[in-house]
Order: C-alpha cells, then sequence, then structure tokens
C-alpha cells in the first residue's frame, strides 16, 4: 500500500463498540487507509479498522461518521527530523 511508505501526520482509533460497519469512513478516507475488519462486533457488525499506519489526520472519516464515538482522529506533531525534510 502506497499511504505506508508515508510518514504519519496522524492517528486514527475506531471504536469496534460503536462502529456499524457502514463503510462510509472507508470511503471518504483520502489515503485510503481503512478497511472493514474480518471478525464481527458484539451487534454483529463487521467493523471498520485502520490499517496502522498513513493517516493524514485530515478527520474526514470522523466527519461522514454517523455513529458518534466510533472515530477519533489525532494530529501528531512534527518531530524536528521531518521539519528538517520538508524545509
Amino acid at each position: 500500500m502506497e499511504a505506508a511508505a508515508k510518514h504519519d501526520r496522524g492517528k486514527l482509533s475506531i471504536d469496534e463498540n460503536e462502529c456499524k460497519g457502514c463503510g462510509l469512513c472507508m470511503e471518504a478516507c483520502p489515503p485510503k487507509v481503512i478497511e472493514m475488519s474480518d471478525h464481527l462486533n458484539h451487534y454483529g457488525y463487521k467493523t471498520a479498522e485502520y490499517c496502522g499506519s498513513g493517516c493524514t489526520g485530515c478527520g474526514i472519516c470522523f466527519m461522514v461518521c454517523p455513529e458518534p464515538g466510533a472515530i477519533t482522529v489525532m494530529r501528531l506533531k512534527a518531530t524536528a527530523r521531518t521539519e528538517a525534510a520538508h524545509a
């Protein structure tokens, strides 16, 4: 996956107990780092899960999610090394 090679600018957390598996976050994610899991949550839904890297921290997945509290997006601070690389 191409997104894994990029530096993570954000971190994504999906609460599988709140997710209903609608897939809106997957469709809306620009770097495509959200996929459906193979296991079911306690409601019997396959839930969305973060691939583990490549999040840009844009928050679009959070905005399109119809379930309050299902998705949390955090922006990561740039390290001195990444700031120097972009200068």
